[in-house]
C-alpha cells in the first residue's frame, strides 16, 4: 500500500510499504476512502514535538470500507461504511462507560492513517457503520465526525454551551469552525468568532457565527466584551493551544464562565489566582470522538448541518506533501486526501 511518511521536519513522503494483516481476532482492516490533515500534524511536521526517532507514519483521521475482520469481531463486516474515531477503543471498558473513550483501557492509536489502508483494532467498539450507499458528496462531512467536528463539539460541551449562551471562539482553523457550527447547533444565542482572516471568517458566519473580532489581547477582549454586555462570554472554546491562545479565552471570558479547550497545549500557562478569584473554569481535552458519533451523525446523514465546508483543499493522496504545505502556510483551512 501507499503510505504517508515523515522523515523529519517539513520531510513528508508517500511510500510504499507493506499492507497491514490482521494481527488480533478483534481487528478490521479498512480501506480508506477520504482521509485529511489535521492541524495536530503540524506540529510533527513543524518539528515543535520533539526528536522523533527516524521516519513514522502519519495521520488519524479516516474514513473507509471494511475489507476484512477477524473471528471475534461480529458488528461490522466486509463491504460495510464506516468512520473511525482518531483513537481506537472497546466501548465497553469503565472508562468507555463513562464517556472517556479517549483514556479506553483496551485502547490506542493507529500507525497511520493518510495512506490506502488501516489496521483497526477494537473494531467492534471503534467503527461506526454509515448505511450505505453513500453519495460523494456525503463524505468531506462524514470524514469530519472522525475527529474536527467532534473535537468542536467537545470544546462546546466542556465549555457548558447551551441554549442561550454567549460563545467565543478562539482559533479559526478547522477545528474553531466546528466548534462554531456545535455552538450554534447547541443554541448558542450569540456566537462571536475570533478570526484575522476573510475565508475563514465567512465559513465562520456560515457555520453561525453572529460576530468577528480581528483584533487580539486586551483590545480584542474589550471588543468581545463590548459585544456581549459588557461582561465577556459565558463560554470560551480554545481550538489552538498556545500560550495567547489560552490567555485570549480567559480574557474573554466572564467572570463564572468556563473555557473549554481542545488546542493541544504547547506553553500554555495558567493564572490560578486569577482563575480563582473570578471563579472562572476550565475544561476539556482529548475528544471522546466515539462517545459523540451516535449524537452527530444523524445530523450528519439528513444534512442538518454539513461540517465539512471546513475542506476547501481536495487532492489525491498523491499530493499529501502540498497538502501540508498549504495548511503550514495557511493557504488551505483543511485539506481532504483521496487515495
Amino acid at each position: 500500500m501507499r503510505a504517508t511518511m515523515l522523515h523529519s521536519p517539513g520531510d513528508i513522503r508517500l511510500e510504499t510499504l507493506d499492507d497491514p494483516e490482521l494481527v488480533d481476532d478483534t481487528d478490521a482492516i479498512v480501506r480508506v476512502v477520504a482521509s485529511c490533515v489535521c492541524g495536530s500534524d503540524l506540529w510533527p511536521f513543524r518539528g515543535l514535538n520533539g526528536e522523533q526517532g527516524g521516519p513514522q507514519q502519519i495521520g488519524h483521521e479516516f474514513i473507509g470500507i471494511v475489507e476484512r475482520v477477524g473471528t471475534d469481531v461480529s458488528h461490522v463486516t466486509s463491504g460495510d461504511f464506516v468512520i473511525a474515531p482518531f483513537l481506537y477503543s472497546d466501548n465497553t471498558c469503565r472508562l468507555c462507560v463513562k464517556g472517556v473513550h479517549t483514556s479506553c483501557v483496551n485502547g490506542g492509536g493507529y500507525a497511520g492513517c493518510q495512506a490506502e489502508l488501516v489496521r483497526v483494532p477494537q473494531a467492534d467498539g471503534t467503527l461506526v457503520t454509515v448505511p450505505s450507499p453513500v453519495d460523494d458528496a456525503l463524505v468531506p462531512h462524514l470524514l469530519t465526525l472522525s475527529d474536527v467536528f467532534p473535537t468542536g463539539h467537545h470544546a462546546a460541551v466542556s465549555a457548558g454551551v447551551e441554549a442561550g449562551s454567549t460563545v467565543v471562539v478562539v482559533g479559526d482553523g478547522a477545528v474553531g469552525l466546528s466548534g462554531v457550527l456545535a455552538a450554534k447547533r447547541l443554541g448558542a444565542a450569540t456566537i462571536v468568532a475570533m478570526s484575522r482572516h476573510e475565508p475563514r471568517q465567512e465559513v465562520a458566519r456560515a457555520f453561525g457565527a453572529d460576530h468577528v473580532v480581528a483584533t487580539r489581547g486586551k483590545e480584542g477582549a474589550g471588543e468581545v466584551k463590548e459585544i456581549l454586555g459588557g461582561i465577556g462570554a459565558d463560554s470560551v472554546l480554545e481550538c489552538v493551544g498556545t500560550k495567547d491562545s489560552m490567555k485570549q479565552a480567559f480574557l474573554s471570558l466572564r467572570p463564572g464562565g468556563t473555557v473549554g479547550y481542545v488546542g493541544m497545549p504547547h506553553g500554555v500557562e495558567l493564572n490560578l489566582p486569577i482563575m480563582f478569584a473570578t471563579n472562572s473554569g476550565l475544561a476539556g481535552g482529548v475528544a471522546p470522538v466515539r462517545h459523540y458519533l451516535d449524537e452527530l451523525l444523524p445530523d450528519v446523514l439528513d444534512g442538518t448541518i454539513e461540517p465539512g465546508r471546513v475542506f476547501d483543499l481536495d487532492v489525491p493522496l498523491s499530493d499529501v506533501a502540498h497538502a501540508y504545505r498549504a495548511m503550514d502556510e495557511r493557504v488551505a483551512i483543511k485539506a481532504l486526501l483521496r487515495p
